[in-house]
């Protein structure tokens, strides 16, 4: 049986302080890998410019995750970006083997929760895009979102999921449980 321990981060949008997020969880949590949902980089026209928005401060950083990280592309992801990112960011979705189970990594502007791909019941589907947390069953297939490292709304704080063998965990910027699922 497979026991990973995947670090669920998404919507850094290019702010320092969501990448500094990003490394504290992993001095908290000590995770197998990263899957990170995407817009790392830029902020988007539709949201504000992050408190700490410092993208060149935070390609660094993610660089230097780069043999731990699995991506996929947000809606505010650009050819530029892949220019700079040591790590494959341009594809809309991702399939990885999970004990018996598939976990579908995708942004949520393609794929998302009212638009999902082919899953069987049990499967994980990743998405971030909304800001908003969110941790629940729907036909058998787990609905997971990690909120964002550095824009969330709704009243949410920053947030970053933990998907294990025990379930996934939304954690608040100081790393506390905020939401729990058992899988």
């Amino acid at each position: 049986m497979t026991t990973n321990k995947y670090l669920v981060i998404s919507d850094i949008h290019g702010a320092l302080d969501g990448a500094q997020l990003l490394l504290d969880a992993i001095e908290v949590h000590h995770p197998d890998m990263i899957l990170c949902l995407g817009d790392i980089l830029y902020h988007g026209p539709r949201n504000d410019l992050p408190a700490s928005y410092a993208p060149k401060k935070v390609i660094p950083i993610m660089n230097s995750l780069k043999d731990q990280i699995i991506a996929v592309r947000g809606n505010c992801e650009a050819e530029v970006d892949q220019m700079v990112l040591e790590f494959a960011v341009m594809g809309d979705y991702n399939i990885l083997p999970w004990n018996s189970r598939r976990i579908f990594m995708s942004h949520g502007h393609i794929y998302g929760p009212d638009h999902l791909p082919s899953l069987k019941p049990g499967d994980v589907f990743l998405s971030g895009h909304t800001h908003i947390p969110t941790a629940y069953e729907k036909d058998g297939v787990y609905l997971l979102n990690p909120g964002s490292a550095s824009l969330p709304k709704n009243g949410h704080p920053c947030s970053y999921g933990l998907l294990d063998e025990t379930g996934f965990t939304v954690y608040s910027q100081d790393h506390t449980s905020y939401m729990h699922i058992d899988l």
